[in-house]
């Protein structure tokens, strides 16, 4: 049962994917798979499934997608206490497709979950939460920003660690200049900061893994991680050092989901620790939920319990 009183709250979209998954590029393609999805929901849900209480913070459709949603995350475990159901707007939907080069395609619609607000802050109780976990994508909607920047002045008022992950959508901003500003509250409060190279390279231009850490050195975050597919993770902790830690080695279905399942494995051990600076098994072990989330096709069908990264370490380590 969720404890929604020092559960982690995560705030922002929850939407619908709608994936081509007959590997056409959209206007060919013959069927579209539905699946639940958006960056904060497969949060909720891989803390969830690794037994840390978590409540969602966001708005959705009062609709058939948004229902669906709503019952999904509440079956998963989720606290959906703070989900806002609104007739204003539609569910939102994200499309994803192959496109004829063979490189995966992603667009957001986004609908419902704009309409996030500094009301919506306050009924998701930032304040009493064991951290708050936020992205970039909620920040590039007026409203939606309002909302969030309520939510972070809530759980900096009461010493909530916040972590925060750089995810960049090009096609939601009008210049990468804007980024930069609008992401910049978060980066400057959050305990841990995560991107991966490509967006690294996208909002700064920072080519390398080395370089990114070090941009994001100037930062009071306590970690830094900037992750690079099939590189590996380089990451910074509080004692000034950066490490590198290679991938493992699995047969990828589909990536999707799999920064969102790091995420919250790292969060999970951070919470573990008492909010103390991370280590390498504590890297270790999120970058396995990252691995494990790969095997298998959508969001959150392979987001893993903890005893399946456990498992996965123990057979990774013979």
């Amino acid at each position: 049962m969720v404890d929604p009183n020092r559960a982690v709250l995560a705030i922002g979209e929850c939407l619908i994917d709608l994936i081509a998954d007959d590997q056409k590029d959209l206007p060919q393609a013959d069927r579209l798979a539905i699946r639940e999805g958006g960056a904060p929901a497969n949060v909720a849900v891989a803390l969830a499934r690794l037994g840390v209480p978590v409540r969602l913070g966001a708005v959705v459709g009062h609709d058939p997608f948004g229902l669906r949603l709503r019952d999904a995350l509440a079956g998963e475990g989720v606290d959906v206490s703070a989900m806002r159901l609104t007739r204003e707007a539609a569910t939102s939907l994200a499309l994803a497709w192959t496109n004829d080069r063979g490189d995966g395609e992603f667009q957001l619609l986004r609908l419902a979950d704009r309409l996030f607000s500094d009301h919506d802050a306050d009924a998701a109780r930032p304040g009493e939460a064991s951290a708050l976990v936020a992205g970039s994508v909620m920040l590039s909607d007026t409203g939606a920003r309002r909302g969030a920047l309520a939510a972070l002045a809530l759980a900096q008022a009461n010493n909530v660690s916040v972590v925060f992950d750089v995810n960049l959508r090009p096609t939601l901003w009008p210049t990468l200049a804007q980024v930069r500003m609008v992401i910049e509250p978060f980066l400057r409060e959050a305990f841990l900061i995560k991107v991966s190279l490509d967006d690294a390279r996208g909002v700064w231009g920072d080519d390398t893994p080395e370089a990114a850490i070090e941009r994001l050195s100037v930062y009071p975050a306590i970690t830094a991680v900037v992750t690079d597919g099939g590189r590996g993770v380089w990451y910074r902790n509080e004692h000034e050092r950066t490490r590198h830690l290679p991938v493992f080695d699995v047969d990828v279905v589909e990536p999707t989901g799999a920064g969102d399942a790091f995420t919250a494995a790292l969060t999970s051990r951070l919470l573990d620790r008492g909010w103390t600076s991370p280590d390498d098994d504590d890297v270790r072990f999120a970058m396995a939920a990252g691995a494990v989330a790969t095997t298998k096709a959508g969001a959150w069908p392979g987001l893993p319990t903890r005893a399946e990264i456990e498992a996965f370490l123990a057979a990774a380590s013979t």
